[in-house]
């Protein structure tokens, strides 16, 4: 098995599985520190439909995207049947959140082939690796579009391009008339 912190360095995509809506929860902001340092993160949590500016899924099963690691917020009793969901998509890792022990979980992770990390914050160590290694943030994101697009899983159905893709923001200025311009419109015409 891999140590945690070349887990990590090999990986580019991470599903989190209870991702939070809470700003104040290291389910919230600890993807959100992974998502800003160049990861895919992609929320899994039933209860939510958008969390920092991604789709959320409601189960792992519906993710149709190949997954590196799937970073776990749940209970240790909830573990094993995590595991073998991530096993069942073919996830490389699951990574256990500290405080999240499961000696099930991790002969069901062995056995399945995955790497195992539990009981280890993911930001922790991914900002020791940084002090220590200098560190193993992925490759900048290549861009199509508006925003990223990972590449699908093949055997699955690519998810239909989203109605709710964030827009920009209409700005508009006043001239020394007193008369709105949209700048963004060519030619800036005068409303």
């Amino acid at each position: 098995m891999r140590t945690a912190r070349r887990i990590l360095a090999a990986a580019r995509t991470i599903a989190v599985v209870e991702a939070s809506r809470d700003p104040m929860e290291p389910a919230h902001w600890v993807p959100k520190m992974l998502q800003e340092q160049g990861w895919r993160i992609i929320p899994v949590n039933p209860h939510a439909h958008r969390l920092i500016g991604e789709h959320v899924y409601g189960d792992l099963a519906d993710v149709p995207y190949a997954v590196d690691i799937v970073c776990v917020f749940r209970p240790s009793s909830e573990a094993p049947e995590i595991v073998r969901a991530a096993a069942a998509i073919g996830a490389r890792a699951v990574w256990l959140q500290r405080g999240i022990v499961s000696a099930q979980a991790r002969r069901l992770a062995e056995a399945a082939g995955m790497d195992y990390v539990e009981d280890t914050c993911i930001g922790e160590e991914r900002a020791l690796s940084q002090m220590v290694v200098g560190g193993l943030t992925p490759p900048g994101r290549v861009w199509h579009g508006i925003g990223p697009q990972p590449e699908p899983v093949p055997g699955r159905a690519a998810p239909s391009p989203s109605r709710t893709l964030e827009r920009p923001v209409r700005r508009a200025t006043r001239r020394r008339s007193g008369r709105k311009v949209d700048r963004r419109r060519s030619g800036a015409r005068q409303r």
